[in-house]
């Protein structure tokens, strides 16, 4: 019989930022939900990423596997390359322009209005204690939870 000097007591692996998706920001930590929606305000997608992170970032992750006739962001969303890829992708960029481009850009301004279908998402999300005030430690715990929720409101 042999035995062995190893030990056998595993410790678990520790959590990073990136596993919590929690950031700290003016207001404390801090986690953006990222939604897509389709025309009728159901949730698409949905991605979380860490309160400081920019929103720019995760915005070709969020369109690249769809296939739209329009697509509707605000602000943040206005970079060039950002809108170079809306329109390769064969859709048309619904974006408001930011104040201070040098050029500005003509956008659907009627069309625009229904940008609100996402601020409506927020808003049903935010009625679940569970999502408004994260319970959840890790970020798949809470994405969980989210996709939970949106197929809540997809069937109601």
């Amino acid at each position: 019989m042999a035995v062995s000097s190893e030990s056998t007591s595993r410790e678990p692996p520790k959590k990073t930022q990136h596993d919590e998706a929690m950031g700290k920001s003016r207001g404390g930590l801090s986690t953006k939900i990222y939604a897509v929606v389709g025309s009728l305000g159901n949730p698409v997608s949905l991605i979380i990423t860490a309160g400081q992170e920019s929103e720019y970032g995760q915005a070709t992750a969020l369109i690249e596997d769809f296939a739209a006739e329009y697509v509707l962001a605000d602000k943040g969303y206005d970079p060039d390359a950002f809108i170079k890829v809306i329109t390769c992708s064969g859709a048309t960029p619904v974006v408001s322009p930011r104040c201070n481009r040098t050029e500005l850009r003509d956008y659907g301004k009627v069309l625009y209005r229904e940008r609100n279908w996402v601020e409506r998402l927020f808003q049903k999300l935010k009625q679940y204690r569970r999502v408004a005030t994260r319970y959840e430690r890790l970020a798949r715990n809470y994405q969980a939870m989210l996709w939970l929720v949106a197929s809540i409101i997809w069937v109601n």
